[in-house]
Order: structure tokens, then sequence, then C-alpha cells
């Protein structure tokens, strides 16, 4: 029997003041996405209008999710307003599933315009919790200040969105899916394509699979613990690590995606990912890592929960990079890291006389700097690292930087972290956050703070706390020049540099779920004296933080007694 063409239709809307995507795409509460009418439709809307007519017409995009509530919905609202909109082809991970990586990397392999994913990345799920729309581009990296900007515009004048409602796929059902839309010539099609398998064979093509294998089964097999938080790196850690490498079923934990991550945030850092650090302390244990909902960001431990600062593990990459087949064979290009992460990673291209790049908060900053081939690896203090296999920082891919390293150097997580620090010096680090702060006061807190920078009589003040004294050597509002295409990103955070190469940043963030604002306050000095390695992070930066204190009035200012999280 012969089905009628599906209909395409249009609908009036009214456009919204509030959808200008920030540093990871759009994000905001569950609630407004799911209770404000066409809130979402208006968003995909723009976000497609956004691109060209010609380049639409027909094109492929890639579509996943990191399994958080209100995913599924969204996805067939994507789908049948993709239809709508002339693309010709979709491509959407089993179940809907796709971590960020992976979406990257498929993006790049089968040369999409673009992707679209579900994701507020490490923030709550649930009803009540936060959802999030992110938009990768052709490279397969998130969106430039041009892209988002282009889509912001469209979404304050939009008055009407095309979607085809009568459209109906099944995410469970693996292969082609193809429908016949009204006044479109050739069909459009859907296919649902194993969430692991090109991302596996990434990884296959870059990694040596038999040293982990060996590491992870061998006489003297290292025990691991890895947690999925209930997001969507359950399958790829199941398939990867567990059947391709190795690993004990068991030593993979809270690998069924849950769209709420079993009640508590997705975010792999000392304060959430509590379960891995009691599992490491335990001493049974040599090597421990925990991902984000979308898989991007990542935390490593080490026996007896020895914990490795982000900052530092994207520097002992870099100086570990021979133990990498890939890197054997496509050699190193240059390294780059956002501002505020630690300068731990520029002391190790200064010995391997390489390039540093020092950028913005924001992966997209990277992606000009990998598509000339200025750079080989990256990485940020939020727990993410990455290099130009894909376009998007990789938690699952660090982690398997990590074991290659401990196969290569047979040594443990905290040999080789300080190892390292005796041959580079330890750069000890510390981000205070203050969440969900009232905007106005903490637009006003870092206006005020800027003014007291840029008095002439700040560049020469000492600070002294106890029997520190800190002279400042400069102090400035971060501005990033693009080599490539020399775009200017300004007021990227407030910075103050001391004259022993200590340094205090402030910045605001644009990763929140829209519950107000967020200050964070980065704390860094360094050590050269291996005898003075091994004190407590918090007892060497008190005096740092102290400074930090007084001249924001950061507690004064917004009534707090004190930051919602330390990292």
């Amino acid at each position: 029997m012969e089905t009628s063409p599906i209909p395409v239709v249009t609908v009036q809307t009214a456009p919204f003041e509030d959808q200008r995507p920030g540093t990871n795409g759009l994000r905001r509460k569950t609630a407004v996405f799911e209770g404000k009418k066409n809130y979402l439709q208006n968003y995909i809307q723009s976000l497609l209008s956004s691109i060209d007519l010609r380049d639409r017409q027909g094109c492929t995009m890639v579509v996943g999710s990191d399994g958080r509530y209100f995913s599924r919905a969204a996805t067939e609202v994507i789908v049948q307003m993709a239809a709508a909109n002339g693309i010709g082809r979709l491509v959407i991970g089993h179940n809907g599933l796709l971590s960020t990586p992976a979406v990257s990397c498929i993006i790049r392999k089968i040369k999409a315009i673009g992707g679209i994913i579900l994701t507020a990345s490490h923030n709550p799920g649930g009803p009540s919790g936060d959802f999030g729309i992110k938009f990768n581009v052709a490279n397969g990296g998130p969106s430039t200040d041009t892209v988002m900007e282009r889509i912001c515009q469209v979404s304050r004048t939009l008055e009407e969105y095309a979607i085809c409602p009568d459209l109906h796929i099944d995410l469970s059902r693996l292969g082609r899916q193809e429908f016949d839309l009204e006044n479109k010539f050739k069909p459009f099609r859907v296919e649902i394509v194993d969430s692991v398998e090109v991302y596996l064979q990434l990884l296959r093509n870059i990694f040596d699979f038999s040293a982990i294998k060996s590491l992870l089964t061998g006489p003297d097999q290292l025990k691991i613990h890895i947690d999925a938080m209930n997001g969507v790196m359950g399958p790829y850690i199941r398939r990867i690590l567990c059947e391709e490498l190795g690993a004990p079923a068991n030593s993979a934990v809270n690998c069924v995606p849950l769209e709420d991550f079993g009640g508590r945030p997705p975010e792999p850092n000392l304060i959430y990912a509590t379960s891995l650090v009691e599992a490491m302390k335990g001493g049974d244990l040599g090597f421990g890592a925990a991902f984000d909902a979308d898989g991007d960001r990542y935390m490593i431990l080490g026996e007896n929960g020895f914990f490795v600062n982000p900052s530092d593990s994207v520097a002992i990459m870099a100086a570990n990079l021979s133990s990498i087949p890939y890197f054997r064979q496509l050699g190193v290009k240059g390294f780059a890291r956002s501002m505020a992460t630690s300068t731990a990673l520029d002391r190790v291209a200064k010995a391997m006389k390489l390039a540093l790049y020092e950028t913005p908060t924001g992966w997209r900053y990277f992606g000009n700097l990998m598509d000339t081939g200025r750079c080989s690896l990256c990485g940020e203090e939020s727990f993410g690292t990455g290099s130009d296999h894909i376009r998007e920082k990789d938690g699952l891919w660090s982690v398997l930087m990590w074991l290659s390293i401990m196969a290569a150097r047979k040594q443990s997580v905290e040999q080789i972290v300080k190892e390292h620090w005796a041959k580079f010096g330890r750069n000890y680090f510390c981000r205070f956050d203050y969440e969900g702060l009232e905007p106005r006061a903490a637009f006003y807190l870092m206006r005020d703070l800027e003014s007291v920078m840029s008095d002439k009589a700040f560049t020469s003040q000492k600070f002294a706390v106890g029997d520190h004294v800190y002279s400042v050597e400069r102090a400035d509002n971060f501005e990033y020049i693009d080599p490539v295409d020399g775009n200017v990103a300004r007021n990227q955070g407030l910075r103050i540099v001391f004259t022993d190469a200590s340094r205090l940043v402030f910045r605001m963030s644009g990763s929140g779920g829209g519950t107000g604002a967020t200050v964070r306050v980065y704390a860094e000095s360094f050590e050269r004296d291996p005898e003075r390695h091994n004190r407590e992070t918090q007892v060497v930066l008190g005096p740092l933080i102290a400074i930090a204190l007084k001249i924001s009035n950061v507690h004064e200012r917004t009534g707090r007694r004190g930051p919602n999280v330390i990292t």
C-alpha cells in the first residue's frame, strides 16, 4: 500500500530574547526547554537557518545526546525540523546516544556539515536539572564566535519555523529509515548507527592496543576502576576497555545511562565522583578514572586515591607523546592551553622547543590551530584534554593516553607525576567557583576589580601575607588574537602575574544553566625544589588566595562565606 508524502508545516512563533549560545551552546533549566512553548523549536530553527541555504539543502548532519532527561523528545523534534528544512540525511547514535568525542569523530569521518549534541555536560540531569543544545561545525569542533553570533541574530527576529510533525523514527532500530516528504524530490534519510564503532576504529589507529591489553591482562595486571557516572560513556567503556582491551567487567561501574545520572551531577571531580575516590583509597587498585555526562571530561586517580590535576595531566601527556604510535608517525607540531590553565604545559613546550599557544577558555579556540597544523595537543584546567585526532576534548582518549604511558614506562600514576615534577618543577594550582551569583553583582565585581588592576600604581604593588611577599609584574584583561584568521577575542579574564611566576586569574564563566552567574578564581604557584613538591596545595596557595579575596572583596560583595566548589 502506497503511503502519502509527509507534509511540511510552517508554524508561527515569536522570538525569545535569551537564545544567545554560550561557551558550550545553549544551556537552560530543563523546564525552560520542556515547558516554554516553542522554546526548543525556535532555537533549532535558528540553528538550522544559520547555515546557508545552499549548504543546507541535501546535506548530512550528525545528532547525538548524553542520554539526559528530555533528550528523546528533543531528538524527535530535531529530526522533524531537519527534514522540513532541507537536510538530506541525519546520522544518529543508537537510542539517540553519542558521546561528544564520537560526534566530532563521525562529523569528520563522513564529512558532515555539522552535528547537534544534546548535553549540558557535567550539569545535573532530570526534570529539575539542566538541558543543553550544542552545535559542532564541519571540522568536528564547537561553533566559532561567528557561528554563535549568526544563531543569535536569527533567534532575535524569528517569526516561524518549519516542521514535519507526522514524521516519527525508531531510535532503537539500527539501519536506514527513509521518508518521502511533500514537495521534496529526494527522500529524507535517517541512519541509526552503532554509538561506539566509528570512534573505536579511530582509537585503534592512534594507540598500541596490544600494549594496553598486556597492561590490563598480563601477569602484573593493572587493576583499574572506571566510573561512567551513568552518563553516555557506559557503552564505550564496556566495549573498548572491557571487551576490546580485556579489563574485567567489574572494573567498570555506573555504566547504564540514566536520565538523571543516578541523582548526582555527572561531574568527574573529587566532590562528585566520591564512589571512585573511596574505591581508590582502598589501595587495591592502581588506576581510576571518571567521565562526565557526554564523555569529553575526565578525572584520573592513582593508587590510594592520588589525584592528578588536569593541568598536570596535559603536561605529562605532552612530555610522553613518544609512547603513542599516532604521534610517532605524524610528529608533534605544538601545544595549546586555555589562559586559566596552569603554565605546566609551557615548561614542557620550552624543553621540547615547540610552540605554545595561550587561548581563551572554550575548545573552539583550538580548532584553527589544529586545522592549520600548528597544534597537536591541547588542554583546559576543567578536566578536558584532546589532540588533533578530533576537534573536541576527549575523556576516553585521555584515559588511553595514561594507560599507554603507564605501559611504556612501567610505573604507577604517582611515580610518573612525581618524576615529571622533579624534571620540570611543580605548578601548584587550584580553582574556586562562586556559582549562582546575582548577575549584576558578578558583573560589577569584575568591573571594579578590573578598575583596581588598571591603576598604574597596581603594577608596582607588593602584597605581604605572613612571611610571603608577592610583587605584581603585570596585570591585564586577557585578549586573544587568533594567529590564523586575526579574529580578536577581548575581555577573556582578568589575570595578575607576579614576579615569581605565581598567577591569579578571575573569570566569569559562560557554561552555566542560566541560573545566575559564576565567577571563577584561579591561583597558581611554581615550585622548582623537589623537596617542596609534596606539600598540601591549599597550604601553598593560601597566601595567594588571601590576596585574591582581599583585592576582589568577593565574599563581601556577594554575601558568600566561601566558594561552592574548590578544585
